[in-house]
C-alpha cells in the first residue's frame, strides 16, 4: 500500500491512540490529546481512542481507517500494536513491527548500533533467568547507568557510583523488566537528534539543573535548559546528524524518531532510538521542528500523511 494524499486522508476516520497500559500512560495521554487538537484544527475527522486490551474492537466501533499512534512504552512502542493493525489492515503511523521491537529493547539496539559500526558506550546485560549476582560481580568498574532494556522515560534508571548502589539498582531494574542493561557511564553533554521521514532536524543540547535528565527534568521541571541549535563544534554536529540518520535507517524507523546522545571530547556515544517521541509541550521534537521552520501541525501531519502498512 502506498501512502495516501492530504486529499484523500481528509476523507478517511483517524483514531489518535492515546494512553494505554504502559508506565507511561500519562504521558501518551498528553501527546495524544496534542495530536488529536492539531488534527482537528487541520480539518481532519479524528476520534481519540484510550487504549484498552480489547483495542480491536475499540477501532472498530470508532470505525477507524487510519491509526495515528500516540502511545509510548510496551503495548504500543513496542511492535505488538504495530502487529495487530498489521493484522486488521489499518494503516498506522510511525515504525513497523520489526523497528519498533527493535528498538523499544535497549540492549538489542546497542547490539545493531555495533554492528553498524556507529560508537555506543560499553555495556554488559542480564536477560530473564540470568544471574544478578553474576552480573554484578563482571561490573568491574563504575559510575555505570543501570536501566531496565524496555522502559522508557529514564523509568528505573539509576546512575551507580558504588557497589551498594548498583545492587540496588540493579534489583530496581529487574523489577521492571526481565532484561536489565549496565553501561558505561559517559560524563559528557546530553544531544539528542529528531529524524523526520529520514531528515535530521536541528539538534538540541539538554541541560538539566540537576545534572541528570530523569523523568521529572523531562516533563515536570522548569529549569532544564535547551540549547537549540547545540553549541557543538561545525563538523562534530554534522556527524551527529548524519549518526541520527544512520541510526534509523539501520533499525528501519518511518516517521518520526529521535536518537539521543551523549558527547564528550570530540566523540558522541548513541544512547537509544526512540520510534515514538513525545509530542507534549515540554517534547524535545517538536521544539527542534520549531526550529526548521515546522509549526506543530504542520510535524503532525507529517507523520500522518506517512501512515501506511507492510513496514
Amino acid at each position: 500500500m502506498s501512502c495516501l494524499t492530504r486529499t484523500q486522508m481528509l476523507s478517511k476516520r483517524i483514531g489518535v491512540l492515546l494512553g494505554g497500559l504502559s508506565a507511561e500512560r500519562e504521558i501518551s495521554l498528553k501527546t495524544g490529546n496534542a495530536t488529536v487538537g492539531a488534527l482537528q484544527q487541520l480539518g481532519y475527522n479524528v476520534v481519540a481512542i484510550d487504549v484498552k486490551q480489547n483495542l480491536p474492537e475499540q477501532l472498530q466501533e470508532a470505525g477507524v481507517d487510519i491509526a495515528f499512534i500516540a502511545l509510548h512504552g510496551r503495548f504500543g512502542e513496542d511492535g505488538r500494536v504495530q502487529g495487530l493493525l498489521e493484522m486488521l489492515q489499518i494503516p498506522y503511523t510511525g515504525s513497523g513491527v520489526l523497528a519498533s521491537s527493535v528498538a523499544i529493547d535497549k540492549v538489542m539496539t546497542k547490539q545493531f548500533l555495533l554492528y553498524h559500526e556507529l560508537p555506543t558506550p560499553g555495556f554488559d546485560f542480564m536477560r530473564p533467568g540470568d544471574s544478578a549476582a553474576d552480573l554484578l560481580q563482571r561490573c568491574k568498574y563504575l559510575p555505570v547507568v543501570v536501566k531496565p532494556s524496555r522502559e522508557g522515560s529514564t523509568i528505573g534508571i539509576t546512575i551507580a557510583k558504588n557497589r551498594e548502589t548498583l545492587r540496588d539498582a540493579i534489583d530496581l531494574a529487574a523489577s521492571l523488566d526481565g532484561t536489565v542493561l549496565v553501561e558505561d557511564y559517559i560524563d559528557g553533554v546530553e544531544l539528542t537528534v529528531s529524524v523526520v521521514n529520514g531528515k535530521a532536524l536541528p539538534t538540541i543540547q539538554i541541560v538539566p539543573k540537576s545534572g541528570f535528565y530523569d523523568y521529572q527534568a523531562k516533563y515536570t521541571s522548569r529549569d532544564t535548559e535547551y540549547l537549540l541549535p547545540a553549541p557543538i563544534d561545525a563538523e562534530s554536529y554534522q556527524l551527529v546528524q548524519e549518526a541520527a540518520v544512520k541510526a534509523c535507517r539501520a533499525i528501519g524507523c518511518r516517521g518520526a524518531a529521535r536518537v539521543d546522545f551523549m558527547f564528550r571530547d570530540g566523540e558522541f556515544f548513541c544512547i537509544e532510538v526512540n520510534t515514538i517521541p513525545g509530542m507534549t509541550e515540554t517534547s524535545l521534537l517538536p521544539k527542534a521542528a520549531r526550529a526548521a521552520g515546522v509549526n506543530f501541525e504542520q510535524l503532525v501531519e507529517m507523520i500522518l500523511l506517512d501512515a501506511d502498512l507492510d513496514k
